[in-house]
């Protein structure tokens, strides 16, 4: 038996304490309380930009169009933290209940929402790699700590004392 202490175990979402890394983390992880929601809404809203690019819409379709976008804004603020919330609900403006929007308005509307939601996921992304990174810094910094072996680049692993190695074998 060897002194030697054992190694503790990191999982991907623990940092430690003093790392900003892990509180940006878990500030994301908090401020979006269903994230595949979010997805799935997000490629809804993007697959119906494409369709008013492609197609010319009548009245019925660009009013139908216009309750699908009210009513995406309020699943995804359903699904998002208070701050989150008040940004998306400052950017994107409601239309008219009076007046069904044009094509061009329904298009910028839904080109608006669609970059928001790609700036928000490409910021998730950037902190869960941060998340990452951090954790696989301070695991190579656990591994350099005294007393914790690491087997050198082309040796053998090290063998259990009291074996004993005759010759090398092919």
């Amino acid at each position: 038996m060897s002194d030697a202490a054992e190694p503790e175990h990191v999982k991907p979402d623990e940092v430690s304490e003093g790392s900003q890394v892990g509180a940006d983390v878990a500030v994301a992880r908090e401020q979006i309380t269903a994230p595949a929601k979010v997805m799935r809404i997000g490629s809804m809203v993007k697959q119906l930009l494409e369709e008013v690019r492609a197609s010319s819409l009548d009245e019925a379709s660009r009013e139908r169009l216009a309750e699908i976008y009210e009513r995406s804004l309020e699943e995804l603020a359903g699904s998002l933290s208070p701050d989150l919330q008040e940004e998306l609900n400052t950017l994107a403006l409601p239309f008219d209940d009076d007046v069904i929007p044009s094509e061009a308005e329904l298009r910028v509307a839904k080109a608006q929402l669609v970059g928001w939601l790609e700036g928000l996921f490409h910021g998730i992304q950037a902190a869960l790699m941060a998340q990452q990174a951090a954790a696989n810094q301070q695991l190579e910094g656990m591994r350099q700590l005294p007393g914790t072996k690491q087997p050198q680049p082309n040796q053998p692993p090290p063998q259990p004392e009291g074996t004993d190695r005759h010759g090398t074998y092919l």
